[in-house]
């Protein structure tokens, strides 16, 4: 009898054992899903400053893109070097797009970010035309984002040119 019972304490310690044990993992799981949230959500950051920072450290990009966003004529080379740009920077934000739908910004971040997205898009002269090149490049849940926030979208209308 003082066999069985000492079993029955020995599997009933094992069995609490294995308890914790899975407790623990589930919490290391857990902090584990915060930390790539948090690495995840600093590369968007250090990318988009990078980005801004570019643009702002160099006289030559900065006329260039206050000129093709002012609707000015560019010539071919400029042309290809701003689309380049506009290109890099709408990869920032079909990555913020992505880490939203995923659960990595919630509402009211991501709100702003199309708030920003709306202002930028909407005041850039040669964005609608850039875009509507180009839009089948990007997943379709980003591209039907941005031609929501593009007013008078000239996409709806014909075809990508």
């Amino acid at each position: 009898m003082d066999s069985d019972r000492l079993a029955r304490w020995l599997t009933l310690v094992a069995n609490v054992g294995v308890l914790i044990g899975i407790i623990l993992l589930i919490v290391e799981l857990n902090q584990n899903r915060d930390m790539m949230r948090s690495q995840t959500r600093n590369d968007i950051s250090q990318g988009i400053a990078e980005f801004l920072l570019v643009g702002g450290s160099d006289a030559r990009i900065a006329s260039l893109r206050r000129r093709a966003e002012a609707g000015e004529k560019l010539t071919p080379d400029e042309d290809q070097q701003y689309y380049l740009m506009l290109a890099a920077n709408l990869r920032i934000w079909e990555n913020i797009h992505y880490q939203y739908r995923h659960g990595t910004f919630d509402d009211s971040e991501f709100d702003g970010e199309r708030v920003t997205w709306r202002i930028i898009i909407n005041a850039n002269k040669f964005f609608p035309k850039a875009w509507c090149r180009t839009r089948i490049f990007y997943s379709t849940e980003f591209s039907s984002e941005i031609d929501q926030l593009l007013e008078n979208n000239p996409c709806a209308s014909s075809s990508a040119e």
